[in-house]
Order: structure tokens, then sequence, then C-alpha cells
């Protein structure tokens, strides 16, 4: 067995991992994830039951093509890195999204390791919002008003009632 050195080892995955575009035969079902292709920063808002913001930050989002043009993936980091000196030490996300042409639909799942925590969802999306149904809890998320320079994104709750309880909000801009 020929044992890498870690740089090396990075290396090579990132270059396996990441596709500089999607398959020509994945195009058009991707297109709904197309315009989220690169990195963002974050304005992020936690909010408590009665949808009063209890916390602010700065965050960051990553979002490529992987895994030869097959899937979108994306890294969500809040607070930013830059952020973190004075936010603290908060997640780093990672989605991986692909296309299921039996369910006209996206399979996408979310790790974050902090908690080691992992959401299966289902997305859909119509021409100006994506949403994804968590498979596992009564968890929504939402990209909305997505442009070449911003979008929205909200994660809502449905509590035992069928109220809907807003929990976290980005908005995004695109870095330069």
């Amino acid at each position: 067995m020929q044992i890498t050195d870690g740089a090396t080892a990075a290396r090579t995955f990132a270059e396996l991992m990441v596709s500089d575009e999607p398959r020509p035969e994945y195009a058009d079902s991707y297109q709904p994830f197309a315009p989220l292709i690169g990195s963002w920063d974050l304005d992020v808002a936690w909010y408590d039951e009665t949808g009063a913001v209890t916390r602010r930050t700065k965050g960051e989002w990553h979002f490529a093509w992987v895994l030869d043009g097959r899937a979108v993936a994306d890294i969500w980091i809040t607070p930013s890195r830059a952020a973190r000196a004075t936010d603290g030490d908060g997640e780093w996300g990672l989605s991986i999204r692909i296309y299921d042409p039996e369910l006209k639909a996206f399979r996408s799942t979310w790790m974050g390791p902090k908690a080691a925590f992992v959401m299966p969802f289902v997305a859909h999306a119509t021409a100006d919002t994506i949403t994804l149904e968590s498979q596992t809890a009564n968890t929504r998320w939402q990209f909305t008003g997505i442009t070449e320079t911003g979008f929205h994104w909200r994660n809502e709750d449905e509590d035992a009632d069928g109220n809907i309880i807003l929990r976290q909000t980005f908005v995004a801009t695109r870095q330069p």
C-alpha cells in the first residue's frame, strides 16, 4: 500500500470531486441549481418561536458541479471564516444533490458534522423557487428570488398543530 501525504491526497480528492460543468445529459435537469454555482456571502438570521430575531452573523455558501458533472454540491459555513474570531465556531455543512428522473425531483442530503446531523430531502423546482422537503422531519428549506447576483433562503419547521415556524434566513450576495 502506497502512503500519500495529506496535501497530495487533498488535491487529488478535490480534482476528482469538482467538475467544470454538468455532463451534457444532465444540463437540462440541473437548470434550477445552475444559477447557484459559485460563491456567496450570507447575512444569516436565526428566529425564536415568536418570530423575533435572536442572532445575526455573516456566513458563506459555495456551490459546484461535482462527481463528473452528475451532481451539485454545496458547502455552507456559518459564521463565515472571516467572522469566526468574533462570532465563534459554528457549522460547516455539506449537501449533495442528484436528479432522480423517476421522481422528476432532486434527492438531496445535508450533513452537519459538528452535531453529527444528517437530513435527507426531496427538492422540487418551479420557475422562481426551489423547495426542499425533509424526509425525516417537518422541515422545509426554500430558495427564492434567485438571480445572478443574489437569492434568499429560509428554513421553516411545521409544529404538531400545523403552524409554520421560521427558524433561519439567509440573504445571499454573489462574491466578486
